[in-house]
């Protein structure tokens, strides 16, 4: 028994493997009822939601925007502490492109190379 087993021991770890996935497998997609979170609603239900939204809408008409809030003394004491956005230099106009380089001999650049301007 101990060589027979050992002869075919791959054999019998896939085959058990591949029961395994199959029982995992038919165990989720079982016909269970679904507790689905989507309903339907009635016609009678919807009215009363109709009814909600127009009261809202009719308050929100009534709002006015003046301006006075601007005058109000506790609007001038607000403060900004939003931080200064300091200009920075443009770079290249493509920054994907890649970068070339020339071969200079001059003593004064102290390198080989130095990157073209653009």
């Amino acid at each position: 028994m101990g060589t027979l087993f050992n002869k075919y021991k791959t054999y019998l770890l896939v085959v058990v493997g591949v029961v395994v996935v199959i029982g995992v497998w038919w165990s989720f997609s079982s016909d269970a009822p679904s507790n689905s979170l989507l309903t339907t609603q009635g016609a009678s239900n919807s009215t009363g939601g109709d009814k909600d939204l127009v009261d809202t809408l009719l308050q929100l008409r009534t709002v006015s925007l003046s301006g006075t809030i601007f005058s109000d003394p506790s609007f001038a004491r607000l403060q900004d502490f939003a931080t200064p956005i300091v200009p920075e230099p443009i770079g290249r106009p493509n920054p994907f492109a890649p970068l070339t380089y020339r071969a200079t001999t001059t003593e004064e650049s102290g390198s080989l190379f130095t990157p073209l301007t653009f």
